[in-house]
């Protein structure tokens, strides 16, 4: 008997058949992957699981049981729970507060928070999801938020969990303490359907594992006698090279020279980035790489422009850009691949055109006396989606807010690779993405260095920094504590490194 089952579910959008006749059948006390690209219809399934959309035919069964979800608080009623992709957790509220939204508990009209701060403190102590109840949103960390969405299914003691691609945003560290999490759960009778595309991760935890493609059921596995290349087989429909094929590094003339460069925090009086120094090439991938919150997302910030350097000097081709604005930088060459695409790469509000041209929109080109010219945006539009094989229910009039993660990179990606830049900054260009799509962007940004740009790149992928990395920058505490090649460092030693146990005599 399945604790659920769901019959023959069909979901469409305007332009896409997201779901198309999918089966999917849990059972009770068991991690049943989800595995499929980005846009593959994972997220769109368990969403009308947990009743954000309805079906347009198909059924779901609870025990055998027909019911009808038309909403979240349904979703609740029948226990079922869901940690989303981009977490919905109300920012200026505190971690308890959005733990019991929508089920407060009142009194004469007054909120009791007593009870539900003991039983926040009991259901974290017990998990190990340790959170501060008073502490607002906007002030904790991205693995922080996601305890907090776990509390909220312990709270509400939903019985079917939802994990929706709930590593794409921790550190390797968190994973590993979200996996410990997800076996304890199991263990206590909860069921998990697990969504993700990291082939790895699925062979840790999960007993069976259903593979979607483009919207379609492909087939259900037993997770222990299946390998890894039957897998991502059966989810990309080609066999796929986990290795990267990278030709040696032609060096040229040193495109990004840092200086000295510190950066203050925003929240106290000590520096986040600490008197750093060092160089691009032309033709070589130089990785930061480090524990997340070493100063990298703020060295990045400083040599992009999103926020400004309290001392140092970054010059490109020769030229002093520390204090330019962000649209001078790009002129100067500069393309980058942010760390966040929702906060600093997209406006998902935009359709995908509009996106495709937000750093030329001002050129002859596409607008003549202060108005856009509509046919060249589009047909230009319509050309980098063929080019970088950007999938999209409506082309290049999707609204971007509507298109997979992995997508949205990918237009991204397309962007900032079109303007064939000097110097490519490139955080995290894979979080989240599937490994089609990490084969197809490793690809881009060898090709950008095969094609004279200087890369940096930001991971904590320590499979993709010793991949396609020519050079590796390790940070720690805002400092570079080493300068390596990878191919003579091993992982120990990189985690050596990183952890702040060992350090480069001869670092910058």
């Amino acid at each position: 008997m399945y604790i659920i089952e769901m019959r023959n579910i069909t979901k469409i959008f305007p332009g896409i058949i997201a779901n198309d006749d999918i089966t999917l059948q849990l059972q009770k006390g068991e991690i049943h992957a989800l595995l499929g690209e980005n846009g593959a219809g994972k997220s769109t399934l368990m969403s009308v699981l947990f009743g954000l959309y309805t079906q347009e035919s198909g059924d779901i069964y609870k025990n055998e049981e027909k019911i009808s979800i038309k909403g979240p608080n349904d979703a609740t009623k029948y226990g079922i729970g869901m940690v989303h992709q981009h977490f919905k957790l109300v920012h200026n509220f505190t971690v308890l507060e959005n733990i019991i939204l929508g089920v407060e508990t009142t009194k004469r009209g007054v909120l009791q928070m007593d009870k539900a701060r003991t039983r926040v403190v009991e259901l974290s102590e017990r998990y190990g999801l340790s959170v501060d109840p008073d502490a607002y949103i906007s002030d904790i960390t991205v693995g922080m938020q996601q305890r907090v969405e776990i509390l909220k299914m312990l709270y509400r003691e939903n019985e079917i969990l939802i994990f929706d691609e709930p590593t794409a945003v921790l550190t390797p560290q968190e994973i590993d303490e979200l996996m410990s999490i997800m076996k304890e759960l199991i263990a206590e009778g909860k069921s998990i359907l697990f969504i993700t595309h990291k082939l790895d991760e699925i062979k840790r935890v999960a007993n069976r594992c259903t593979v979607l493609r483009r919207g379609k059921y492909v087939g259900t596995v037993d997770v222990d006698t299946t390998d890894v290349e039957t897998m991502s087989e059966m989810m990309v429909g080609r066999k796929v090279s986990r290795t990267v094929d990278k030709p040696d590094a032609s060096l040229g003339d040193v495109v990004m020279e840092v200086r000295n460069l510190t950066v203050n925090s925003k929240l106290h009086n000590k520096s986040v980035v600490n008197n750093v120094s060092f160089d691009v090439k032309a033709g070589e991938i130089v990785c930061i790489a480090g524990i997340d919150g070493n100063g990298q997302s703020e060295l990045v910030y400083a040599i992009t422009g999103i926020e400004p350097a309290s001392s140092g000097s970054i010059s490109l081709n020769g030229k002093h850009i520390a204090n330019i604005p962000i649209r001078e930088r790009s002129k100067a060459g500069l393309a980058h691949i942010p760390e966040d695409r929702h906060r600093h790469g997209l406006v998902l509000d935009y359709n995908l055109a509009y996106n495709l041209i937000l750093e030329k929109y001002y050129t002859p080109r596409f607008q003549k006396s202060g108005f856009l010219r509509f046919s060249e945006i589009y047909s230009f539009s319509d050309m980098l989606i063929e080019k970088f094989d950007i999938r999209s229910g409506e082309g290049s009039h999707t609204p971007t807010r509507s298109m997979s993660g992995g997508n949205q990179q990918k237009a991204i990606v397309a962007r900032e690779l079109d303007m064939n830049p000097n110097l490519l900054v490139a955080v995290q260009p894979t979080r989240g993405l599937d490994i089609g799509a990490i084969e197809y962007i490793h690809k881009q940004i060898i090709n950008a260095r095969t094609n004279g740009s200087g890369v940096l790149l930001v991971s904590l992928e320590l499979d993709e920094v010793m991949n396609i990395s020519d050079r590796i920058l390790v940070m720690f505490e805002g400092e570079i504590v080493a300068d390596v090649d990878p191919k003579q460092v091993t992982f120990a030693e990189l985690g050596l490194y990183m952890s702040g146990a060992k350090r480069d005599e001869v670092a910058v």
